[in-house]
C-alpha cells in the first residue's frame, strides 16, 4: 500500500491511445507490483539454492505482475466511489468524473480480467499449473475477501485481506519447485505480519481520508495509542517469524535478520513513544482547560492552572521523561505542537493520528512506513545473497 502516484493529464475531446494506456497502467498500481516482485526474486533464488532458469524467472515475474495488476485494477473498479472521496486516491483514473475521466469503468474491468487470464495462461502453460492456481487464488482473495468482504466492514480488514500480498512468495517458490514447502510458508507469514504495521503507519497520516470515505481502517476508528500498540505487537511477531527461516537460510541470514529486526523494532518503539507523548500532553491540556473553566486559572502560579501555560507543559515533560514514556525533547516538542487544542475524547485529541505526521512535529508514522519498505527490501536482499553464497549455512 503506497501513496498515490502523480496526476495523469487532463483529457478533453477524443482520447489518445497513449493516455488511455497510461491510465490503464496506473490502475495496476505499479509501485505495489514493484514491491511484490522484490519478494518474488529472492524467494526463487532461495528455492533453487542458485539461479533458476531464465525462462522460469522471467515468465514467473511477468505472470506475477499480470496477476497483481489484475487484482489492483479490479480493486480500483470496485472502490472508485470511495477513491473519489479520499485525497490520497482522488487522482486515480476511475476516481475522476466526466469530462476528466480517461478510462471508463467497464474498460477497466475488462482490462483487469484480461490481465488475470494472461497471468493464468503464462504461468500454467510455461511454468506449472500450481503457480497459476496460486496466482488466481491471490486475485480472488484480494477482490472478493479483502475488497468486497472486509475493507468497508472491519478495522482488521488489512490483517486478513493483506494475505493477498503474501502470495507472490509461494508463487515464486512453487514456480521453481512445483510444490509449497515450509520455507515458503515462513516467508508468507513474514509478509503477513509485516503488512499491518506498514499499512497502519500510512493510514495514520491519511486518517481523515478513511473517515471521509467511511472505511474503518484501524487508525480511523481507534485512538493513536491503540494503533501504536498494535503496530508494535505485530512488529515483534513479524521479527520472530523471520527467525523461523534461520534453519533453512543459514547463519549469515540469521545475523542480518536479527539486526534488521532490531532496527525495525526500535522505530516501532519510537512511534509508540511519540504517540504516548502527544496523548500525555493532550491530557494535561484537557486538565488545564477544565481547571480554567472552573475558575482555578485566575491567579498565575496557584492551583492546577497555576501550573498552567509554561509550568503545566514542563510538568508533563518531567513526568513523561521520568516514567520512560519519551524523552524530554519528544514531549516538549509534541506538547508545543499540540498547544491547548480544544476538546478531547479519552485524553486523545480528535484527529490526533493525522496530527502525528506533521513534518515539523511528529514524522514517526511516515518514518515507520518508509522504513518498513526499506526493511522488507533489505531482508529479501539478504535472502537473495545468502541463497547464492557457497558458504553461510549451518
Amino acid at each position: 500500500m503506497t501513496p498515490a502516484t502523480g496526476a495523469l493529464p487532463v483529457v478533453t475531446g477524443r482520447r489518445s491511445a497513449r493516455v488511455v494506456a497510461r491510465s490503464l497502467f496506473a490502475l495496476t498500481k505499479p509501485r505495489i507490483i514493484e514491491l511484490l516482485l522484490v519478494t518474488t526474486i529472492p524467494t526463487m533464488l532461495l528455492a533453487d539454492r542458485g539461479v533458476p532458469s531464465v525462462r522460469i524467472l522471467v515468465v514467473t515475474l511477468v505472470g506475477g505482475a499480470f496477476a497483481a495488476g489484475s487484482a489492483n485494477t479490479i480493486n480500483c473498479y470496485i472502490d472508485r466511489d470511495i477513491d473519489a472521496l479520499m485525497k490520497r486516491t482522488s487522482r486515480r483514473p476511475l476516481a475522476r468524473k466526466e469530462p476528466l475521466a480517461v478510462v471508463r469503468p467497464a474498460e477497466a474491468l475488462v482490462f483487469g480480467i484480461l490481465l488475470g487470464i494472461g497471468a493464468t495462461l503464462l504461468l500454467g502453460l510455461l511454468v506449472n499449473w500450481l503457480s497459476a492456481v496460486l496466482a488466481d487464488a491471490a486475485i480472488l482473495f484480494y477482490v472478493f475477501v479483502y475488497t468486497l468482504g472486509l475493507k468497508r466492514r472491519t478495522p482488521y480488514n488489512i490483517v486478513i485481506g493483506g494475505a493477498a500480498g503474501c502470495f507472490p512468495v509461494i508463487i515464486g517458490w512453487s514456480a521453481v519447485t512445483d510444490t509449497v514447502s515450509l520455507p515458503a510458508v515462513v516467508l508468507f507469514a513474514v509478509i503477513f505480519f509485516w503488512t499491518p504495521p506498514h499499512t497502519w503507519a500510512l493510514a495514520m497520516k491519511f486518517r481523515d481520508d478513511y473517515v471521509a470515505a467511511s472505511v474503518p481502517m484501524l487508525p480511523a476508528v481507534a485512538t493513536p495509542t491503540v494503533v501504536a500498540r498494535k503496530i508494535l505487537i505485530y512488529s515483534y511477531v513479524m521479527v520472530a517469524v523471520t527467525l523461523g527461516l534461520a534453519p533453512y537460510a543459514g547463519w549469515v541470514y540469521t545475523i542480518c535478520a536479527v539486526g534488521l529486526g532490531a532496527w525495525f523494532l526500535a522505530e516501532a518503539h519510537r512511534l509508540r513513544a511519540r504517540v504516548a507523548a502527544i496523548t500525555f500532553a493532550d491530557a494535561v491540556d484537557a486538565d488545564l482547560a477544565r481547571a480554567a473553566v472552573a475558575g482555578l486559572a485566575d491567579t498565575p502560579g496557584t492551583g492546577p492552572a497555576g501550573a498552567g501555560s509554561r509550568t503545566g507543559v514542563a510538568t508533563a515533560v518531567d513526568v513523561a521523561a521520568t516514567v520512560g514514556i519519551a524523552t524530554e525533547a519528544d514531549v516538549a516538542g509534541t506538547a508545543a505542537s499540540a498547544g491547548v487544542a480544544g476538546a478531547t475524547s479519552g485524553g486523545v485529541t480528535e484527529g490526533a493520528c493525522a496530527d502525528l505526521v506533521r513534518p515539523s512535529a511528529n514524522p514517526a508514522p511516515m518514518r515507520l512506513f518508509h522504513l518498513s519498505i526499506a526493511y522488507l527490501t533489505l531482508l529479501f536482499a539478504v535472502i537473495a545473497v545468502t541463497a547464492l553464497l557457497p558458504w553461510g549455512t549451518w
